[in-house]
């Protein structure tokens, strides 16, 4: 691959002070895979009684390693767990190799750290079609095992990163009856990136007592108003892979019905969500698409997702050009149920657009000027009915061509 770009100017001043969860610890190593001189593996050890939950692309080439973490997610959870990642490669469309090269893996993962191999849970990510060499892996697994930590969240995000410019870390400590639950994770994520059940790779753990159905309701709920409303570039990764981990360590029992920790979970999977839009390949503005007055939800989401994913307004952004005919052209092309006379559109605070027209009150001026801004809101009303969605994607930037132009070199 090419340099690594700069910083993503949308990027958060540091990564966050997490707190730390109680039955996780973490370590990385230098495997080697595609990366040299950089680490390019996590390993995350989990306490027994950890319940795990997932969510996964739903793509028709989704890699070995979905497919195995798909198979376990809902197991036993009386033994401890590990999650391996390697960046650099992303073990996908390799045919039978795939398989064996997860088995391998998993396998060395459980002798190493002693829990059972239908309890590892593992991801890759990078570039697709290349066999992957797991024997660096696992050259690595004794020296990872002999230096668990449970405060290395830190580098175990940057370990996962590939053309991220930025590791991406939330955290929350929620007080529930007088007791603190902790809950913490991290993401990686830049570019291939419109989710289609989950996001790129996410890991997420709690120190909460959570059975894991119920976890599992958890995830999917909130994963559909969080992870499922990003898109980068439209495109949908073969290895989104979203683990959340409940540990118990706290002994404190919370389930779906409680509502301050299915805020705080929301709030850290929002986090996470919108640090991968920030971070998105060539990236300089983070934009939300509102839409209101839809037909119905799902009519909402399928307009917001066709502005947000449009090159043509992602450019306009780009260019700060208040080119609200973009917004329209979007509208009309997505498929669901639009009427030219009753749609309004607005950015910021700023009337663009109303009844099938532009606005008598439109400030091009005011437009412009509000389009500097790094943070822009784009808000549509179809004025047909009570549905509404809510998106974030950023623009589109010569960036974005010259990372993907040689990703591979």
């Amino acid at each position: 691959m090419g340099a690594t770009p700069a910083k993503s100017p949308l990027a958060p001043a540091g990564f966050p002070d997490l707190p730390e969860i109680g039955g996780v610890e973490f370590a990385i190593a230098e495997a080697g895979v595609r990366y040299q001189g950089r680490p390019d593996v996590m390993l995350a050890c989990l306490a027994k009684g950890t319940a795990i939950a997932g969510a996964f692309t739903q793509s028709s080439t989704r890699s070995a390693a979905v497919l195995d973490c798909q198979s376990k997610v809902g197991g036993d959870n009386s033994q401890g767990a590990a999650i391996i990642v390697n960046s650099g490669n992303a073990n996908a469309f390799t045919g039978r190799h795939g398989l064996d090269s997860v088995n391998a893996v998993t396998q060395a993962v459980a002798q190493a750290v002693g829990v059972p191999e239908g309890r590892v849970f593992s991801a890759s990510t990078g570039v697709i079609g290349e066999a992957l060499p797991h024997d660096k892996i696992n050259d690595k697994l004794t020296e990872m095992a002999d230096s668990l930590s449970p405060g290395a969240i830190e580098q175990a995000a940057g370990a996962i990163m590939t053309t991220d410019t930025f590791a991406k870390g939330a955290g929350t400590v929620i007080d529930i009856d007088g007791q603190k639950l902790r809950i913490a994770g991290f993401a990686k994520g830049s570019g291939m990136i419109a989710p289609d059940m989950a996001t790129m790779l996410a890991y997420i753990f709690t120190d909460a007592a959570i059975d894991q159905s119920e976890l599992q309701n958890m995830v999917s709920v909130l994963n559909a108003a969080t992870f499922n409303c990003i898109t980068v570039d439209s495109d949908t990764s073969t290895s989104d892979t979203l683990l959340v981990a409940a540990t118990g360590a706290s002994g404190i029992r919370v389930s779906e019905n409680n509502v301050g920790f299915m805020e705080g979970l929301r709030q850290v999977m929002l986090d996470l969500a919108h640090q991968v839009v920030r971070d998105g390949e060539g990236a300089t503005k983070f934009i939300e698409v509102s839409v209101t007055g839809a037909a119905s939800d799902e009519d909402a989401r399928v307009h917001a997702l066709s502005v947000a994913n449009s090159p043509l307004v992602k450019t306009a952004v780009a260019g700060e050009d208040p080119n609200w005919g973009r917004v329209v052209m979007a509208i009309g092309k997505s498929g669901a149920r639009a009427d030219r006379d009753t749609l309004s559109i607005r950015f910021g605070d700023i009337i663009v657009a109303s009844d099938g027209w532009v606005s008598p009150d439109y400030d091009e001026e005011a437009a412009a000027a509000y389009m500097k801004n790094q943070e822009l809101q784009i808000h549509v009303d179809l004025g047909l009915g009570g549905g509404t969605s809510r998106v974030w994607t950023c623009d589109l930037t010569h960036g974005y061509i010259e990372i993907n132009a040689d990703y591979r070199s």
